[in-house]
């Protein structure tokens, strides 16, 4: 099952359009507050123009990318926890993604209408981040009153359970999210028990109205929001990217040069993305990147493909994903550098040593290009 971003905002801050141009999947976007009611979904291929580079060398009959799925969901207003607006569907349906990517509106648009009545990205910010704190607080003390009495008993991992949440509810009253605090194994293991929505890692999509903004610099942005802190953000015209979207590859390309939008602005993560990729590819790979997802790959004449592991897995966890048989029966890895396999082929790179055998214990890296070795 492919990993879910849910795309959330305020009614009215380009959710919608932006879930479009993502997916070529029409939905309602129309100029009114609750257009979108049930959350919206598409599956997309994660951008890696490394694929194209090794199906090349190897001759490969097909190439099949990593996915990553996108929901679109309803807007939310302020005293959604209380049941606001469609709050708690709201709730119900973000609690199940794995990531959150919040779309601020930084466009003025007289023509369309701010549910606040203004546009004032860090009110909305500040917003959405209470809601999810408020939500997460009712859900913590739910959980502390079933806990107290275990712990009481004397019941180890209760009264383990038991300070967390404490800790947890004192930092939440306080409108913090649970993802700024460092959490162990154990507190992980809990949030995620829990759903808590302010424990899942956060992308920000500021969602500008012309290409002069889109030309700032990223430290520029960085300046501007600074209430951001280190939070990964993309910059994108969520208007423009739909427009883009219905057009071919070649009239993108023409009308992103056209706009001058060749080298766009904001962090781009470089895994497998060319420098003035487009808006869109951007802020997929910043979401998988958001994940902290890496793809390593493997290529051959029967196909080239990419493969989604979490960061720091192991070699047998990552045959593993192609088959689960592989895991068990994992004997070694012959492992290539992308760019080496392009710039050699598979066969050449064995004879200048630049193949490498690794065992159970290596950590498959971003970019390897692996054949497994396993007994059937």
């Amino acid at each position: 099952m492919p990993l879910q971003i849910g795309i959330v905002g305020l009614p009215n801050v380009g959710k919608s359009t932006l879930f479009r141009a993502l997916t070529r999947k029409q939905v309602p976007c129309e100029n009114y507050p609750f257009c979108t009611i049930d959350p919206n979904v598409g599956v997309v291929a994660v951008p890696d123009e490394r694929l194209d580079a090794l199906a090349t060398v190897s001759s490969s009959a097909k190439v099949v990318p990593t996915t990553i799925e996108f929901v679109d969901i309803a807007g939310l207003v302020a005293g959604a926890h209380k049941g606001e607006g469609l709050g708690n569907k709201f709730l119900a349906n973000i609690r199940e993604v794995d990531a959150i990517a919040e779309v601020v509106r930084v466009f003025e648009g007289s023509g369309v209408i701010h549910v606040a009545g203004r546009v004032d990205p860090i009110s909305d910010v500040e917003t959405i981040g209470l809601e999810l704190a408020m939500a997460d607080l009712a859900t913590v003390r739910k959980r502390i009153e079933a806990t107290q009495g275990k712990a009481k008993s004397g019941d180890k991992e209760a009264i383990r359970d038991l300070a967390l949440l404490e800790e947890w509810e004192r930092h939440l009253n306080a409108g913090q999210p649970i993802r700024s605090l460092q959490l162990t194994a154990d507190a992980l293991r809990l949030a995620q028990e829990l759903h808590l929505l302010s424990a899942k890692p956060l992308l920000y999509v500021l969602n500008v109205d012309d290409r002069e903004q889109l030309s700032v610099p990223e430290e520029e942005w960085r300046k501007r929001f600074a209430f951001l802190g280190s939070a990964p953000f993309v910059v994108l015209c969520a208007k423009i990217e739909a427009e883009l979207a219905e057009l071919s590859e070649s009239d993108a390309a023409a009308m992103r040069s056209d706009l001058g939008l060749a080298s766009p602005s904001g962090p781009a993560p470089t895994s497998g993305l060319a420098a003035g990729a487009s808006g869109l590819n951007r802020l997929i790979r910043a979401a998988y990147d958001t994940l902290g997802l890496i793809t390593f790959l493997t290529s051959g004449p029967t196909e080239t493909r990419a493969w989604t592991v979490p960061r720091g897995t192991k070699a047998p966890q990552a045959a593993g994903v192609i088959h689960t048989d592989f895991e068990k029966g994992f004997i070694r890895a012959e492992v290539i550098d992308w760019r080496d396999f392009v710039a050699h082929g598979e066969a050449k790179c064995k004879e200048l040593g630049k193949m490498r055998l690794e065992g159970k214990e290596y950590e498959v890296r971003d970019g390897d290009t692996v054949y497994f070795h396993v007994s059937t």
